[in-house]
């Protein structure tokens, strides 16, 4: 299974970090929480704080590529396999410097990637 680092995590299941995170469950991948506002979601805590989470296979991003590089040293830190980058994410500037560190960045949709079984 994949540990998966949300991004934009959100608690409104409206969201479609919500919705990653829900999906990401029931197909049995352990899940990490960061978003901009505290609270929980599916149980887990939405942390404020950039915690040096071990094992991180992917992190998905849910957050608009304005406030994406205070995020940049501390992703490439967590060294991920790859970052994805969902509609409306993203970012060419981010994305060089991931490949630049062997990181691979993927535009693509989380929620599609599990449906169709390429996660």
């Amino acid at each position: 299974m994949k540990r998966t680092l949300i991004i934009g995590a959100s608690s409104n299941p409206s969201r479609y970090a919500y919705l990653a995170a829900q999906k990401l469950r029931s197909h049995g991948h352990p899940i990490v929480l960061v978003g901009r506002k505290k609270g929980f979601a599916l149980g887990e805590e939405i942390h404020l704080d950039k915690t040096n989470w071990e094992d991180v296979d992917t992190v998905t991003l849910y957050i608009n590529p304005s406030h994406q590089p205070e995020y940049y040293d501390y992703i490439i830190s967590l060294k991920p396999k790859r970052v994805i980058f969902n509609p409306g994410t993203e970012n060419p500037e981010f994305k060089s410097m991931l490949s630049d560190k062997n990181i691979i960045p993927i535009e693509a949709c989380t929620l599609v990637m599990l449906s169709i079984g390429q996660y």
